[in-house]
């Protein structure tokens, strides 16, 4: 490990340490916010160098170790422990991180080193997806029937049962790695390559059909303060299975009334059930054809798929820094939503092989005249870029405007005049 002798923070400055594997475009935003936290000295966790930090925080980086194993408790636990002898007379205000796959080990050097947040119980709630549903079943809240499997004779006995089914491991992240299984012959022949057990247990959950939307919110000191809703068009899992889809995203300009009093019901509900206490969370659920809705799994991070800057968006506000405002000084004010917002996002049509590069993108020039002001961000794709391996695709097209209607038909123009090839 490396790291470097700063300044100590004054007794009213906060020493916060932030968790950063890798250093991502998204999650460089999220880093710069909380750098810029008023009365807040940063220091930063990461495998990348101290240097790509560095030239992005400048005097705001406090401290800096490099480590092999983020994810690891035990390492996280010594890195922790070095920045705060090296910053802050051995102190630490805030452990903090955005990704999925962090909350449990950030929770579990929480727990050792004293440190306020989210606990292993909590976080164990959110991504243990078993343990979520057992939760969210105990206190009433509707959700997918499942089951986690150990042995292949329990995966077919529950799916002779249930079925349509999808099966996925009980700590995974959005649709990666989530198969939707029709019959039991066809889990069958999935289970011959991945069979389970007790190290290694498959959940099995009731396939919902309907309509995906999610359902973020902010929580402060257990109330929960904030909530937006958005819609899906397809569902993300439909997207995996079928790479010739775009998908979109709106978060229509009105949210209020009888169409989503049952979410704004169960909610913060279940959110309650599962231990929230202050943080922003993303939601997933559906309503089925009958009107009723159930909820699918629900993360305490904030969400991907640029759905952060669709907030800031959809309510003038920058919810990057938000969010560390929220975790650093416990701090939200709820903004009023003043836009729809819409996204499409662009995935390479062709050849979609192991090593397939973007050959080819038409419809740009079309779609800047004809959209105008409606575009207020884009990624497009550079010729030669490697294909993306996930539903988020090679780039996207962000819209607002002030009337939904008009958001989701430019969304409409942009999936008929842009094409991303792959060859």
């Amino acid at each position: 490990m490396s790291g470097r002798i700063c300044r100590m923070p004054s007794a009213r400055e906060k020493h916060v340490i932030f968790v950063a594997p890798y250093a991502m475009t998204t999650t460089m935003r999220f880093v710069r916010a909380a750098a810029k936290v008023p009365g807040v000295r940063l220091s930063v966790l990461s495998r990348e160098p101290r240097k790509r930090f560095a030239d992005e925080l400048g005097d705001r980086l406090a401290g800096f170790e490099r480590m092999k194993d983020p994810l690891d408790a035990d390492e996280l636990t010594d890195g922790v422990r070095s920045l705060a002898r090296q910053v802050a007379n051995g102190r630490v205000d805030g452990l903090i991180g955005v990704l999925e796959q962090l909350q449990g080990p950030l929770a579990q050097v929480r727990e050792r080193l004293s440190i306020r947040g989210m606990d292993t119980r909590e976080a164990t709630n959110f991504r243990d997806k078993s343990v979520m549903k057992d939760a969210l079943r105990a206190a009433g809240i509707p959700c997918a029937r499942h089951f986690v499997a150990t042995s292949v004779e329990s995966a077919l006995e529950f799916a002779g049962r249930v079925l349509p089914l999808v099966a996925k491991p009980p700590a995974g992240a959005g649709a990666r790695n989530t198969v939707r299984v029709e019959t039991v012959e066809q889990l069958a022949g999935y289970l011959r390559t991945l069979p389970p057990s007790a190290a290694e247990p498959l959940l099995l959950e009731e396939f919902i059909r309907g309509k995906e939307h999610s359902f973020d919110s902010i929580s402060v000191g257990g109330r929960h303060v904030f909530h937006s809703i958005s819609k899906y068009t397809p569902t993300p899992l439909e997207v995996m299975e079928n790479p010739w889809i775009q998908w979109c995203v709106v978060l229509p300009r009105h949210i209020e009334g009888d169409a989503y009093a049952d979410i704004y019901d169960v909610g913060p509900r279940a959110l309650d059930a599962l231990g929230m206490v202050t943080g922003l969370t993303h939601m997933e659920w559906f309503r089925r054809a009958d009107g009723s809705i159930a909820v699918s799994e629900v993360a305490a991070r904030p969400p991907g798929a640029q759905f952060t800057t669709l907030l800031s968006y959809a309510h003038d506000r920058d919810f990057y820094a938000a969010w560390a405002r929220l975790m650093i000084l416990e701090e939200f004010e709820p903004p009023a939503r003043t836009h729809a917002v819409g996204a499409v996002f662009l995935r390479g049509q062709g050849d979609t092989r192991a090593g397939a590069k973007v050959s080819r993108v038409v419809g740009i020039k079309e779609a800047r005249a004809e959209l105008g002001d409606l575009v207020v961000d884009a990624k497009i794709p550079a010729l030669g870029s490697a294909a993306a391996k996930d539903y988020e695709g090679e780039g996207f097209v962000i819209l607002r405007h002030s009337e939904t209607e008009t958001v989701e038909a430019g969304l409409a123009r942009v999936l008929e005049l842009i094409r991303i090839e792959l060859a």
